[in-house]
């Protein structure tokens, strides 16, 4: 197979098992109700269908990178999809609600292990600079895209079939992106254990990063984030003081690096915030049913594959990544704000359609700036890392942004109860579209940060560079 080809083949298997993970997080929300209905879950204890993978998929991030450049990327990701593929068959299979929690957490840790190396796969496939931003931009679209294709997906097949397919769907992509990834992703030997791994920081982030996604999913638990504080404090200064660190302390160096990072917290906290509100607004004050729900949100996906497959590649090459991703951001803070005047007797085509337009599109444009950002002067020892820690970032935002919106929507909404169901309900949304506008805002802050790094003076001009070192 010729050497283009191979690469794009490989391009695809890995982006296709990324789409699958990331769909893992939302495609089981709509069958929800007829898990419970089945399962005999508490209102509390369904929850955990959703949180057992959330917590064990956004602690193991950050550690599976490293194991990537340790062992070898290709072999993590291959052991990451038989975990994951095969508890996508005990969760299909479950008929007690705790075993469905535990094949959920199975997931999370294979989701994890598989997702985390994959951009640092594909930056060290694609050294050059277009076809990486244009690689990465086909990666960021399974990212951005994902969630939303999750929800049409979870609709369709808990109303066609029943909700064990939301799990059964996951084998055939898995099997296939086993067979395939030995035959067209070329194999990387890694550094190997005894280079060392600092399993002290092993230890202290992975529990750091479980309690805090707990603490959040959870609703702000005061102990499991007090603990998650402790621990993450501790795993800072274990690795300014370890030998081999899990997180070489030396990437938050690089401006781009780390402010690709905290960008991406606060992006993601409003816009996957947004989406779960939105599948509220659209059933419980619209109307529509679960299938319906899912296709509504389809003009956003469109619009993230029609920039992130193409134009936000082009416009980073005219302009600069960090201004590509300021000014998708600014066209996320205005699709919020239109959002934020949704009545109570609104119209999908007249209050929604617009605005999922307007974020489908900046949203394409960001992020596949801030992902070739946050893997930019990473060194190639370092691939597996940087991919695992802006996974672990954008995980973390993501818990963030559901839990605070869903808290304020819901203070608001009890707090009107005397106005009517609908009415209180729609002031409630209205909040937290207004908070996933601050969230967005406070990214696009971060992003400034970028933007202002200069440029290394051309070598040609020595004088120049004298100058700048005298001022």
């Amino acid at each position: 197979m010729p050497e283009v080809r191979r690469r794009a083949v490989a391009l695809v298997v890995l982006c296709a098992a990324s789409l699958m993970v990331v769909l893992d997080g939302t495609i089981v929300a709509v069958a929800l109700p007829s898990i419970q209905a089945e399962l005999g879950f508490t209102s509390a204890g369904l929850a955990w269908v959703v949180n057992a993978y959330l917590v064990a998929f956004g602690g193991l991030l950050l550690l599976s990178g490293r194991l990537g450049d340790l062992l070898g990327r290709r072999r993590v990701f291959l052991a990451g999809l038989v975990v994951f593929t095969a508890s996508s068959l005990l969760a299909g299979l479950s008929t007690d609600a705790a075993v469905l929690v535990t094949a959920r957490f199975v997931q999370g840790i294979g989701g994890a292990l598989a997702s985390a190396v994959v951009l640092g796969m594909i930056v060290m496939m694609y050294p050059e600079p277009r076809a990486q931003a244009r690689a990465i931009g086909v990666f960021s679209f399974t990212q951005a895209s994902g969630a939303s294709i999750g929800l049409i997906a979870g609709g369709a097949l808990t109303q066609a079939l029943d909700w064990h397919w939301t799990f059964y769907v996951n084998l055939p992509i898995g099997i296939a992106a086993l067979v395939l990834a030995p035959l067209v992703v070329d194999a990387d030997r890694g550094r190997g254990l005894r280079t060392g791994i600092d399993a002290l920081g092993a230890v202290l982030v992975t529990g750091g990063v479980m309690l805090l996604v707990y603490g959040i999913v959870e609703t702000g638990a005061a102990l499991p984030l007090a603990g998650a504080a402790l621990l993450l404090v501790a795993f800072v200064v274990r690795q300014a003081r370890a030998r081999t660190p899990l997180l070489p302390l030396r990437l938050f160096r690089v401006r781009a690096i780390s402010g690709a990072n905290v960008t991406m917290v606060f992006m993601v906290a409003g816009m996957m915030g947004f989406q779960f509100v939105t599948a509220l607004y659209l059933q419980k004050v619209l109307g529509l049913d679960a299938l319906a729900t899912g296709l509504a949100f389809l003009p956003a996906p469109v619009m993230i594959a029609v920039f992130s497959l193409g134009i936000s590649a082009k416009l980073s090459a005219r302009f600069t990544p960090g201004a590509v991703l300021l000014g998708g951001l600014v066209v996320v803070v205005i699709a919020f704000a239109l959002l934020t005047t949704v009545p109570t007797d609104g119209s999908y085509f007249l209050h929604v359609f617009p605005a999922l337009v307007l974020m489908g599109s900046g949203a394409g444009a960001a992020i596949p700036a801030v992902m070739g950002l946050a893997m930019s002067g990473t060194d190639p020892a370092d691939a597996g890392v940087a991919s695992g820690l802006i996974t672990t970032t954008q995980q973390v935002g993501a818990a963030i942004g559901t839990a605070v919106l869903a808290t304020a929507a819901a203070a608001r909404t009890a707090g009107l109860a005397s106005e009517g169901a609908r009415a209180a309900l729609a002031s409630g949304y209205r909040l937290a579209y207004g908070l996933s506008a601050g969230f967005v805002a406070l990214a696009a802050a971060a992003a400034v940060a970028i933007v202002l790094v200069r440029r290394p003076r051309p070598a040609a001009e020595p004088e120049l560079c004298v100058a700048g070192q005298a001022r």
